[in-house]
């Protein structure tokens, strides 16, 4: 039980720290928003230096491939489209409970305007049993509570692409054909980034069981011509600002490898650190528009084949919102356009957040009551199957009650 009137003498010191915070915020956005103004005069040679320098420069940069000044009004979308999304929640497994397993639910939305459609609104629970299931994860030394996260990520990305290739084709719920699906404006959405930074730390092997499948669902997806995009609030991100850290270097050249090796210390160019993207689009952007289109430079993006991760920000009218999408999205202009005005939609229609991946979630998330249920069902299977000693450790069991 957390004691509020012991907390209470705290509060003064964390408002002093937040108004000191505010004011140094301020500071460093005046200074981004000068060197954003320098970086516009010479863009075209920041870049160039930047592309020659790649393999030197120690921070995660992105590359604008047009004017950083860019703002452009998304078109407002059509009255008949279609927009799916997935989203996953878990069970996680633990030694407490009756059986070490762990179950993954895929929530799934498919919502028509404008179509006289039902929507799908549904989940696709799975349980994860089997030694190969709950073990392989060992030999790289990657606990299974973290495998089943990266599964996780996987299925939402195989998920979505069959159940948009499936409405793509025609195939509603009813299971009949329907010869104008082909031609309504669909758009495929994901909670948050494409960019999977933890495959950084896997090894090679693991990977090949994580990225090879969610590429492959990609594919499927640009076959269909049904744009694929990954939405990001609150978005953290600082690509954009590294950019002008090119303009802020001292240096002549921007050798990292060989001036600040050590990334982690106060290095010459992080003026505007912690300032985010977000932080200095909100004062470029109105209601509505886009910024600049960037190409992210990641190292983990080699791995992604010519399916390279695009991102532009866009306010959506609550908050400066991080879009990315792949390669192939950004290559056909009229796909991108009407992808994001469907975005936008979405956001307009779910009060600030996009409905369809507020749905995916809603039918994903596994409550307390559904976990209780499932191991229930689960004990009773077990006794069933004529198994004894069945039941939570004694840990458990005594976590869940209080003599107080």
């Amino acid at each position: 039980m957390l004691d509020l009137t012991k907390i209470t003498g705290q509060m003064q010191g964390l408002s002093q720290h937040l108004t000191q915070e505010a004011v140094a915020s301020r500071q460093r956005l005046e200074l981004a928003q000068k060197h954003f103004q320098n970086a516009l005069e010479c863009q075209e040679e920041l870049v160039q230096r930047q592309e020659k320098w790649r393999d030197r420069i120690l921070f995660a940069n992105a590359t604008p491939i047009e004017p950083l000044n860019t703002c452009i009004e998304i078109p407002v979308p059509p009255k008949i489209h279609t927009v799916i999304a997935t989203d996953g929640s878990q069970i996680s497994p633990s030694h407490h409970e009756i059986a070490y397993c762990y179950l993954l639910n895929m929530g799934r939305v498919v919502l028509h305007y404008g179509q006289n459609r039902y929507p799908l609104l549904d989940s696709l629970p799975e349980i994860f049993y089997r030694t190969e299931d709950l073990y392989i994860s060992r030999q790289w030394g990657i606990r299974t509570e973290e495998w089943m996260s990266f599964r996780r990520t996987v299925s939402e990305a195989t998920v979505l692409a069959e159940l948009a290739c499936s409405v793509k084709e025609g195939q509603g719920q009813e299971g009949q054909e329907d010869k104008q699906t082909k031609q309504v404006p669909t758009l495929a959405m994901v909670d948050g980034s494409l960019i999977y930074w933890f495959l950084e730390q896997l090894p090679l092997d693991a990977r090949a069981h994580i990225l090879p499948p969610i590429l492959e669902a990609w594919r499927k997806l640009r076959e269909a011509q049904i744009p694929l995009m990954g939405y990001v609030s609150a978005s953290r991100n600082v690509e954009g600002m590294n950019f002008l850290r090119l303009l802020a270097c001292p240096h002549t050249v921007p050798d990292c490898a060989s001036f600040c090796p050590n990334q982690l210390e106060k290095v010459p160019c992080k003026v505007f650190e912690p300032l985010r993207d977000t932080t200095l689009l909100s004062t470029q952007l109105k209601p509505g528009q886009r910024g600049c289109l960037w190409r992210s430079n990641v190292r983990i993006l080699e791995l992604y084949e010519d399916q390279q991760i695009y991102f532009c920000y866009v306010h959506v009218g609550t908050e400066i919102a991080r879009i990315e999408v792949p390669s192939w999205v950004v290559e056909n202009t009229a796909m991108l356009d009407s992808a994001l005005g469907l975005m936008l939609g979405q956001v307009q229609k779910g009060y600030g957040y996009p409905v369809a991946i507020a749905e995916a979630h809603n039918q994903a998330v596994v409550r307390g009551g559904d976990k209780a249920r499932f191991f229930a069902l689960l004990e009773r299977q077990m006794i069933k199957a004529g198994i004894k000693n069945v039941g939570t450790s004694y840990k458990e069991a005594r976590k869940r009650g209080s003599i107080a």
